[in-house]
C-alpha cells in the first residue's frame, strides 16, 4: 500500500487552537514519510522535560527553552511545542508563533551539520549562488533539504556578518572564508571525517 493511501486515514492529533491542526497532520506526514520513529524514543538525548525543568515557570523563557530542545534536537516537534506551552501556561498558539518566526528555529527535522550559505551583498556579488549549487550537486539536494542520511541541511541564509571573507559558508559554528566551488568537496569531506571522529 502506498504512503498516499496510507496517510489519510491516520487521525489528526487534538488541538487547543485550530490554526496547529494542518501543522499537526502535515507533522505527522513528514514523519511517517521519513521514517521517524512515533514511539518516544528519545535515545540518548534529554527529554523535553528535563529541559524545561532548567527554567522557571515563566512565559519570558519561552524562546530559550524553545532554542535548547532544538539545540537538542535539531527541530521542534509539535509534541514538544506541546510540552512547552503546558509547562510555561502559555497558549500553543503562542508557542507556535514564536517557532515559526524566528529562522533559527525549524520546524522539520534538520541534519546533524546544517550548511549555510550567506546570501548577503558581499558574498552574492562574490559568487554565493555558485556555491550553493555547488552544495547541492555535492550533496543531491536542494536548498532547505537534509541528505537521507540525516548528516547535513543545507540553507541560505541573510547575511552572517564576515563581508571581509565573502563568500562564506558556515557549517554549524565552523566559518570557512573566502569559498570557491573548487573548495566545496573538500569542506563536505572535511565535515564527514569530524563527523565520524565524534
Amino acid at each position: 500500500m502506498g504512503l498516499a493511501l496510507i496517510l489519510p486515514l491516520i487521525p489528526v492529533a487534538e488541538t487547543k487552537h485550530p490554526a496547529l491542526e494542518g501543522f499537526l497532520y502535515q507533522d505527522l506526514c513528514l514523519r511517517v514519510a521519513q521514517g521517524v520513529a512515533m514511539t518516544g524514543d528519545m535515545g540518548d538525548h534529554m527529554t523535553v522535560q528535563e529541559i524545561l525543568e532548567a527554567y522557571p515557570q515563566d512565559p519570558r523563557h519561552l524562546l530559550a527553552a524553545l532554542q535548547d530542545i532544538q539545540a537538542e534536537y535539531n527541530y521542534l516537534s509539535v509534541e514538544s511545542m506541546k510540552e512547552v506551552a503546558e509547562y510555561l501556561g502559555v497558549p500553543e498558539s503562542q508557542v507556535f508563533s514564536v517557532a515559526t518566526f524566528y529562522k533559527a528555529l525549524s520546524l522539520v527535522p534538520l541534519g546533524k551539520k546544517v550548511i549555510k550559505v550567506c546570501a548577503g551583498t558581499a558574498c552574492h556579488i562574490r559568487g554565493a549562488p555558485r556555491l550553493v549549487e555547488a552544495v547541492e550537486e555535492a550533496l543531491g539536494i536542494k536548498d532547505g533539504e537534509t541528505t537521507a542520511d540525516g548528516q547535513f541541511t543545507l540553507q541560505t541564509v541573510n547575511c552572517v556578518g564576515a563581508c571581509a571573507m565573502a563568500p562564506v559558508v558556515v557549517v554549524n559554528e565552523r566559518v570557512y572564508g573566502k569559498m570557491g566551488i573548487a573548495k566545496i568537496p573538500e569542506l563536505i569531506e572535511t565535515e564527514r571525517e569530524d563527523e565520524a571522529e565524534e
